[in-house]
């Protein structure tokens, strides 16, 4: 990346984080597209985890296990980076949500739900850890609900159809729809598996995209001042998920496997 963007307008005393490609970060602006694209995830997730004690493993800056610690009993945001720690530390720490500065293979806390997104992608041995957050969830809840929402990035939609991986530098491996439903089946003993796609206005950006916008907006010199606005004023509700089988998902955005032990 060669122009280094720094988050805007953060609280006193928070030291702002740099968008480096490895995490996606709010506020700001030209990332807000990747932020909300996140974001729609965690407000989905937050409803259904109500009550319950959540790890966020890979919680980066902080801002996802804000959103679950709205409705849930309680959260451990878990980030082996010192300076996301120190952020999300200072930044969301509340009675119900603490941060742990750890690695998320090693970090061994009670929990009823484990929080893990856009992030297996990036790690060497995902059956590994997959194995570590089900033992987590087996050895601590109550065995009545324990659940872990793990998501991933498509590679189809990511990289192409024909890819076998993105140029993204961060990311190990990345997943088409039935390569993932295997991966999460091989140590889940339940997976459910959804997609995200776009809606509302991305999903009309998607359709003019189709008719020509690209070749249009260059035509007529209005690039810039058009995503300008478009961008930033993009939503988590201009996202939507939507349950299915492999075959139904292959043109998600990302994967999200809902996973019980």
């Amino acid at each position: 990346m060669s122009e280094i963007y720094l988050q805007r307008d953060q609280p006193e005393g928070v030291p702002p984080l740099a968008l480096t490609g490895e995490r996606t970060l709010p506020d700001i602006p030209q990332e807000n597209y990747w932020y909300r694209r996140h974001e729609a995830v965690y407000n989905w997730i937050a409803p259904r985890i109500a009550g319950l004690r959540v790890i966020d493993m890979a919680c980066g800056e902080g801002y996802g296990a804000a959103v679950l610690a709205k409705q849930a009993a309680s959260v451990v945001g878990v980030d082996a980076n010192p300076e996301a720690f120190e952020h999300a530390r200072l930044r969301y720490a509340t009675q119900k949500l603490s941060f742990a500065r750890d690695l998320v293979g090693s970090f061994d806390a009670p929990c009823d739900a484990i929080t893990f997104l856009q992030t297996i992608e990036h790690v060497e041995d995902p059956g590994a850890l997959l194995d570590h957050f089900c033992s987590l969830l087996g050895r601590y809840s109550n065995g009545s609900g324990e659940v872990a929402y793990i998501s991933t990035p498509n590679l189809v939609t990511l990289a192409g159809p024909d890819a076998q991986k993105s140029e993204n530098p961060w990311h190990v491996r990345e997943y088409r729809a039935q390569e993932y439903m295997q991966l999460c089946c091989a140590h889940f003993s339940q997976v459910e598996l959804f997609g995200l796609f776009h809606a509302r206005k991305l999903r009309v950006h998607e359709w003019a995209l189709r008719l020509g916008w690209d070749h249009l907006h260059k035509r007529l010199g209005i690039t810039d001042r058009f995503y300008g606005w478009f961008t930033p004023a993009i939503s988590a509700s201009d996202f939507r998920l939507v349950r299915g089988g492999p075959a139904e998902l292959t043109g998600a955005l990302d994967f999200i496997a809902v996973c019980r032990p």
